[in-house]
């Protein structure tokens, strides 16, 4: 990856830099004209790993006052730069260009954690520089080659004359050419792969939600990452600058997020991971014992290419290694992943959790879009393993959340001695895989699913009754019930995976936890301007005293929750809240190029000023880049089961986005095409002769 300020220039600060396998490899590079700055003019993404660079410079004693040079930078992802100047002026321009150059070939992560080595002493190479130090090396190459290198001062001179409407070029290549070893990390999408889901043709009245998509989809293209395992199947890095690696449930909530442009990306996605699950025996059955296993490893760091105009200099949130339970069979089944902050209120939360409930969730959302069976089946005993540790994390009623799911990985042993909350959006994700888990067990001839159906039906009773917190505004749901089995009445984002109820049977969605009272006064809540602050949802009640809003877990706005926000509501029937929110996140987006991060403040809106920036947000992100496309799909209704030969149409009624044309889906493994009008009428124009059609 490549990050600099707006003018282009890399300057050494914070995160400015080329970027390759972790390692700084240069960091800075500074260009000056005649010994001037070329005064910025323009700096912009033209893809997510490529950015141009445009500046002026006047010749030194022309009379005329408009610049007669123009200093164009082509800069990729990749560590190639291409400098132009061109001369508009009426006489030659005869002036040096040079090219201050250095690094300290230091660590992503030293980087971002804000320490700063001191440059190596650079060496001529035949066309440019050469750096090593801390068992690394890089270079950087320049064609043609400079007329002088200044090691010393790590320069190179190029004395040039331009003719007037003539111009000069120069092609820089920076090196990674020692890289840390790290066993074999993943490598970016090859030349020649396809991308793993369609191109979708999308056409509508409101053009904000076009250009969404279309740069959704070119962000997450810069995050693919083919496994090391196998080469074929690729996942997406979680994000840019911080997160290059595979993170679990990033990966699965961008797979999930784009089924309706094809299910390749699902399957290597689901494929990486159940290679990386703890453990390779056990029963899905609640109730049922497993086997002790071996461990699988996490995955090593991304090595994809994504260029980034940042100012930001501020470091990410700690993680921590998950899964590292002292029992293997509390561990037996888990997707490994890293810790994440949890809140002012709540300890920092393990995404394995996450991770190995979305797994079975998006197993058997993509064998609804169309997964071929016989990639289900190899992937259904994973499926199982997760269901063993989900069974696994249940609480047995020593610390007062009996039935409840908790954090997995922790035998009941580790929980009585350090109790852990039952967080609201991990009953949530827990009541969807059972559901799911259970159709995959009846489809595929395994046991298990009349169990997993009635433990779900026992979580909805329980969690009716023990999660609903009753206050002047009607009530809602608590954000966790503590260790002793008292509600924590904090009112957060995360309540959204309530309305998150997942893909099943003839198009349908599953029961929620919610009963339809609690569901229509959550909805409304959601709609009030203490959690939606005009671009998205708050992450926290802005009536919380611990509100803040840049805060992770306190009041930021993250896009992928104000997305299950957006569609859970539709889909429930209250589109008027649904509408609101969807209105702020393209208002956001569009100040933010179209090109959304993963989280920003949640300052109120209001007219004129613009959403804040993140500083420690990853932009592009996974999650945020996945749900922004899946935000405008999912408007058009379309719920398949393929298993069936079926699939079910119902867009909003309100056809936010006006008329919506959607070519070029995903259906059965062929092109699905969909017309929804501006009254929310919906004509399929075009689908696989197999599938039979219906509305609801």
């Amino acid at each position: 990856m490549a990050l600099s300020a707006p003018d282009g220039q890399l300057r050494g600060q914070g995160l400015h830099g080329f970027f390759r396998a972790g390692v700084r490899t240069v960091a800075r590079m500074e260009v000056r004209l005649g010994g001037i700055e070329p005064m910025p003019l323009q700096g912009t993404l033209t893809t997510s790993a490529s950015a141009r660079f445009l500046g002026s410079v006047r010749i030194p004693g022309d009379p005329d006052p408009d610049p007669a040079l123009t200093v164009e930078r082509l800069r990729h992802a990749d560590g190639a730069e291409t400098i132009t100047v061109r001369n508009t002026g009426a006489r030659p321009a005869r002036l040096p260009l040079e090219i201050a150059l250095g690094t300290d070939l230091g660590l992503l992560t030293e980087v971002a954690a804000g320490r700063r080595l001191a440059d190596l002493p650079g060496q001529v190479q035949s066309s440019g520089l050469r750096w090593s130090g801390h068992g690394r090396a890089a270079a950087v190459s320049a064609r043609p080659s400079p007329h002088a290198v200044l090691a010393g001062a790590g320069v190179l001179r190029w004395d040039l004359e331009v003719q007037p409407g003539a111009r000069w070029s120069v092609e820089l290549r920076a090196e990674l050419e020692t890289a840390p070893s790290s066993g074999r990390p993943p490598t970016g999408r090859g030349a020649g792969v396809p991308l793993p889901w369609a191109e979708p043709e999308i056409r509508c009245d409101d053009s904000r939600a076009e250009r969404l998509v279309t740069r959704s989809l070119d962000a997450l293209g810069a995050l693919l990452s083919a496994d090391s395992d196998r080469p074929t199947d690729l996942y997406t890095a979680s994000g840019a600058p911080w997160r290059f690696g595979l993170t679990a449930a990033d990966a699965l909530w961008a797979a999930r997020f784009t089924l309706p442009l094809g299910t390749r990306l699902a399957a290597g996605t689901l494929r990486a991971l159940a290679r990386r699950q703890q453990g390779t025996a056990g029963s899905g059955a609640p109730g049922a014992h497993t086997g002790s296993a071996g461990s699988g490893g996490a995955a090593g760091p991304g090595a994809t290419a994504a260029a980034g105009i940042s100012g930001a200099t501020g470091a990410t949130g700690a993680t921590g290694a998950a899964g590292s339970a002292e029992s293997a069979q509390a561990s037996d089944g888990l997707i490994p992943g890293p810790l994440r902050h949890g809140g002012p209120e709540l300890p920092p939360t393990c995404t394995a959790t996450e991770a190995t409930l979305l797994f079975v969730t998006v197993l058997a959302e993509a064998w609804r879009w169309g997964l071929p069976r016989a990639e289900v089946a190899e992937l259904v005993p994973a499926a199982e393993r997760a269901l063993a540790a989900l069974r696994a994390s249940l609480a047995d009623g020593t610390d007062g959340l009996e039935g409840f799911v908790v954090d997995f990985g922790r035998s009941a042993e580790e929980r009585a001695a350090r109790p852990v909350p039952a967080r609201c959006e991990v009953q949530a994700q827990a009541h969807r895989a059972a559901l799911h888990g259970a159709d995959l067990l009846e489809a595929f001839g395994r046991p298990g699913a009349a169990e997993w159906r009635a433990w779900a039906a026992r979580l909805r009773e329980r969690f009716r009754d023990r999660f609903w917190v009753d206050d002047l505004s009607g009530g809602r749901p608590a954000a966790a019930l503590l260790p002793d089995g008292r509600p924590l009445p904090a009112l957060a984002s995360t309540v959204v995976h309530l309305f998150d109820l997942g893909l099943a049977a003839d198009g349908e969605a599953y029961e929620g936890l919610l009963d339809r009272e609690q569901t229509r006064v959550l909805a409304q809540r959601l709609a009030t301007p203490e959690l939606d602050c005009g671009w998205g949802l708050r992450t926290l009640t802005a009536k919380s005293p611990r509100f803040n809003p840049l805060g992770h877990r306190s009041g930021a706005v993250r896009v992928h929750e104000t997305v299950l926000a957006v569609t859970g509501l539709a889909e429930a029937g209250f589109e008027r809240e649904a509408g609101a929110l969807l209105e702020g996140l393209l208002d956001a987006a569009a100040h933010f190029d179209s090109r959304l991060p993963e989280m920003y403040a949640g300052e109120q809106k209001v007219a004129d000023c613009p959403p804040v920036p993140h500083p420690a947000a990853c932009r592009p992100a996974a999650v945020a880049s996945a749900a922004a496309v899946h935000l405008v799909l999912a408007l058009a209704g379309v719920r398949p089961d393929v298993p069936a030969n079926r699939v079910t149409v119902r867009p909003a009624s309100t056809a936010p986005l006006g008329e919506l044309q959607l070519t070029g889906l995903r259906v059965a493994g062929e092109t699905f095409s969909i017309r929804v009008s501006r009254i929310g009428v919906a004509v399929v124009e075009e689908a696989a002769a197999s599938l039979q059609l219906g509305a609801r």
